[in-house]
């Protein structure tokens, strides 16, 4: 594995008012050009102010390049096409975690510590009594998660390599089960354990759909889809979730408890919850007698508030590498089940009408990975509410290798600074005065 982040000769000058200041540039092994500002304050009692971090690198990372504008996605240097066609999720992780793909005997080595760990202590069970029946899986997955902390004691310690090691693969391996425990509370059934001579992936579908009264087979087809979800999923370098998991661990918080804060920031519409928010989309449309182009004229009416959910992205000015992969994948599925279902006619129709409108095409507003994400979702038989749980899951090694990484390059706690807009200094007023 190759990569390199150099200090470049050359260098960005800052003038304010009778201050000159010289700032390094540093140049990523990609082209990616920074400015270094780490001495700005010192030098000049100044900060820099960027809204949401848009403008602003919190650190250099060597997991995952994204190129916004031509569509790239590489994971430790391979393109997710190329690993979405020949690993699956767990080599995934691994190469994430680790920094290269895993030989035959560390990817099965991997395989067994994974299958290992993958019972939750049955005190655990408990938890799930005290939520409501219809409490959101995300809530029971944070909760859960940072509960683990006090059941594993023994694994701790941040700066001892083997504890955290075995928090790794506890996470990776418990997740499934502590996500399928919450759909089967919602439900009313009882938790089906794992069963360790499945795959990853078939053994979350067994958790979800088996019961005691009858087995579950996983459709090939299904095991497929969903490999490749959590795939496409496992990383996308500092967003919302991988910048909390970070910015908590920072404090040297334990893995559990900095994953259980990703997890909340996953939670949120606007970035996990986001194909949730595209199939409620699509119901609210089939429930309109599915008049799709009623819809995608309020979408580009200026003077309407209403939003298609599930096209365009933040930083994606172009295709969705992601969607491009899955959408293979779920036009093979709808076409094999052949579900009549309206919600995936919808679908269908606004995603033709979208991709040939020319409000869309020039402003390269393509359906992204939470619309094709949220319809095979629908196609699996999973709730949606469920469907952030399996981003969740997806996102799981991506949260562990920037937690890694961060306490390997000995990052210091992180502190943004503020620019102060309140009052300045006021007298105090007594109580019978005011």
């Amino acid at each position: 594995m190759t990569s390199a982040v150099s200090e470049s000769s050359k260098t960005a000058r800052l003038v304010l008012e009778d201050k000159e200041l010289e700032l390094p540039v540093v140049v990523g092994s990609e082209g990616e050009v920074g400015i270094d500002i780490s001495s700005l304050r010192s030098q000049t009692g100044a900060i820099t102010l960027d809204e949401a971090y848009v403008n602003t690198g919190s650190t250099r990372s060597a997991i995952t390049f994204l190129n916004g504008e031509d569509g790239v996605l590489r994971y430790r240097g391979y393109p997710i096409e190329t690993l979405a066609e020949h690993c699956d999720f767990l080599e995934t992780a691994y190469l994430l975690i680790y920094g290269e793909l895993p030989t035959s005997d560390q990817a099965a080595s991997f395989r067994e510590d994974i299958r290992h760990h993958t019972m939750l202590h049955e005190d655990m069970k408990s938890f799930y009594n005290g939520f409501p029946r219809d409490a959101h899986p995300m809530g029971i997955l944070s909760s859960v998660v940072g509960a683990l902390s006090t059941f594993y004691q023994d694994s701790m310690d941040v700066h001892d390599p083997d504890q955290v090691e075995v928090s790794i693969h506890r996470l990776i391996a418990k997740l499934p089960t502590i996500a399928a425990y919450s759909h089967k509370k919602s439900i009313g059934q009882p938790f089906v354990y794992p069963k360790n001579s499945l795959s990853y992936c078939e053994n979350f579908l067994h958790m979800m759909f088996s019961t005691p009264a009858g087995d579950y087979e996983a459709d090939p087809d299904f095991v497929e889809a969903l490999n490749l979800l959590l795939i496409v999923h496992a990383d996308h370098e500092q967003n919302c979730s991988t910048s909390t998991v970070r910015m908590v661990g920072s404090s040297n918080a334990n893995l559990f408890a900095s994953i259980s804060a990703g997890i909340g920031a996953l939670w949120g519409p606007l970035h996990g919850g986001a194909n949730e928010a595209c199939v409620n989309m699509l119901e609210q449309i089939t429930r309109d007698n599915g008049n799709v182009q009623k819809y995608v004229d309020m979408a580009k009416d200026k003077q309407n508030n209403f939003r298609l959910m599930g096209f365009g992205h933040r930083v994606y000015k172009n295709r969705d590498p992601r969607a491009t992969i899955i959408k293979t994948s779920c036009d093979k599925l709808l076409q094999k089940l052949d579900l009549k279902d309206p919600l995936f006619e919808v679908a269908q129709k606004l995603e033709e009408t979208a991709l040939r409108d020319s409000y869309f095409v020039e402003r390269k507003l393509y359906p992204n990975v939470d619309f094709y994400s949220g319809v095979i979702y629908r196609a699996l038989g999973i709730p949606v509410q469920m469907f952030t749980v399996l981003f969740a899951i997806g996102r799981l090694p991506g949260w562990i290798a920037h937690w890694k990484e961060m306490h390997a390059d000995g990052s210091r706690i992180n502190r943004p600074r503020q620019i102060y807009t309140g009052p300045t200094r006021r007298d105090f007023v007594p109580v019978d005065q005011r």
